[in-house]
């Protein structure tokens, strides 16, 4: 009796186009380099009054200091510590590391980066949907829209790939 044996997954998908990963390492990159840079910005304000630093800003940008959303971000900034700066660095350390790894698996066309690409997009999904029935703006619908083009771009990739793995 002939057993059946499963073909072993391919770890570079050789399918799909080029131009289509890549595009979508491309934008993960630079989110990654975006947040990178975030990351050392946090850690100029290292041993300096973040609440005065605040203030600066929201004067620069011409935004009245006493309004609301100013009052709590320059409050949020003198409420934050050295060790705090250095936690929300090391955050967004780790999480630009995940999307440059992302990005360089789906510009070499790997498997796993689609996967990982479909999975981690799904998660920013419910969030994303909070926010908008939260309050809807422009930005807000960009960053969903272009999140659901790539988890059903992602989807559409794997389903083919094991549609096919499966003839």
């Amino acid at each position: 009796m002939a057993t059946k044996h499963r073909a072993i997954p391919k770890a570079v998908d050789d399918l799909s186009a080029a131009a289509g990963l890549r595009t979508i390492a491309v934008f993960e990159a630079v989110k990654g380099i975006f947040i990178l840079l975030a990351a050392f910005g946090l850690l100029h304000y290292l041993h300096k009054d973040l609440g005065d630093a605040a203030e600066d800003l929201v004067r620069r940008l011409h935004v009245n200091p006493d309004r609301h959303f100013s009052r709590v971000f320059i409050d949020a900034a003198d409420k934050l510590t050295d060790g705090k700066l250095w936690a929300l660095a090391g955050g967004a350390l780790a999480y630009s590391t995940v999307r440059l790894v992302e990005a360089y698996g789906l510009w070499n066309r790997r498997v796993w980066a689609e996967w990982f690409a479909l999975l981690s997009g799904c998660l920013y999904l419910p969030w994303e949907i909070y926010e908008i029935a939260e309050r809807a703006t422009g930005v807000r619908w960009v960053i969903f829209s272009t999140n659901v083009i790539i988890v059903l771009y992602m989807a559409w990739i794997r389903t083919r790939a094991w549609r096919l793995e499966r003839e």
